[in-house]
């Protein structure tokens, strides 16, 4: 029951995190100023792609290695633009309440790694 659980939590969060990144890949595309850019690729995009691979691997039930990866390289981003968002030395997109996006990317990739990890011990011990 718990794995089933943790199963469609981790898939609702990746929904979420798709919905969420799509609509900066969208606002980036139409204005050119959704998200922040390294090297001149959109971060969102980047972090768009790091939601979807990982939901392809969970539906697919395989290459946990994957779902690592591109879940880990997010949460790295993430951590780094949170850490600059704080220290003044970059802006992060917001929301309508003001809240630095780049917070939420790193608490949904921080859920999503320790739910997957959860997931994958319990498939184990069963």
């Amino acid at each position: 029951m718990l794995k089933r659980i943790t199963y469609y939590a981790i898939l609702g969060i990746l929904i979420l995190g798709v919905y969420g990144a799509g609509g900066l890949v969208v606002e980036e595309f139409k204005t050119g100023e959704g998200c922040p850019k390294i090297m001149g690729i959109p971060m969102c995009l980047v972090i768009l792609f790091c939601f979807l691979v990982p939901l392809i691997v969970h539906l697919l039930k395989k290459w946990n290695v994957l779902y690592f990866l591109f879940t880990g390289l997010a949460g790295s981003i993430a951590l780094v633009a949170s850490i600059m968002q704080f220290t003044g030395n970059a802006e992060c997109p917001k929301t309508t309440s003001g809240t630095p996006m780049c917070y939420f990317s790193l608490l949904l990739f921080s859920s999503l790694i320790v739910l997957k990890i959860v997931h994958s011990k319990m498939k184990v011990q069963q």
